[in-house]
This record gives structure tokens, C-alpha cells and sequence, in this order.
């Protein structure tokens, strides 16, 4: 009997410490994801700088891609989409 109630307490602490390290994860990926976002967020206000230094200079340029590069990320909206998500799931 000794031995089931410390396995008992045992399991509570091994799923306590679970749930912790689940929730740091949980964390460490939001933070991954909205730093992602931002990086992205400025890398397409690079696109369009470069895109109007080389306009300015008249540079001729063939970038089939230039108009989805310039697509703008909106983080929130990214972060609305997902949380929407998992409140469905």
C-alpha cells in the first residue's frame, strides 16, 4: 500500500512537471511564431525600398516574383487566424 500511494505522488509530480515544461514550450513557440512574423513584416519594407531606389535610379529589373514579395504579413491577423483556429479545434 506504501508503494501505490508513492507511486501516486510520484505521477502527480512527473504530470505537474509536464505540464509546466508544455506550457514553456507553448510560450517559446508564440514568441517564435510573432518574432517570424516581424521578420517578415520587415523583410517586405525592404522589398519595396529597394524596389523604389532601383525605380529611382532606373534601373531595369525583371522580378516576376516583386508582387508577392510585397504582399504585407499582418502579424495580428496571423495571430487572430490561429487563435480562431484552436478555439474551433
Amino acid at each position: 500500500m506504501v508503494v501505490s500511494v508513492e507511486a501516486i505522488f510520484l505521477s502527480t509530480f512527473v504530470l505537474i512537471s509536464q505540464n509546466r515544461m508544455t506550457q514553456q514550450a507553448d510560450r517559446r513557440a508564440e514568441l517564435d511564431l510573432q518574432i517570424s512574423l516581424l521578420a517578415e513584416h520587415e523583410s517586405t519594407r525592404l522589398v519595396e525600398m529597394v524596389e523604389a531606389i532601383v525605380h529611382h535610379l532606373g534601373i531595369e529589373h525583371r522580378w516576376d516574383d516583386l508582387e508577392e514579395l510585397k504582399q504585407d504579413i499582418a502579424p495580428e491577423k496571423v495571430l487572430e487566424a490561429i487563435d480562431e483556429h484552436s478555439e474551433g479545434a
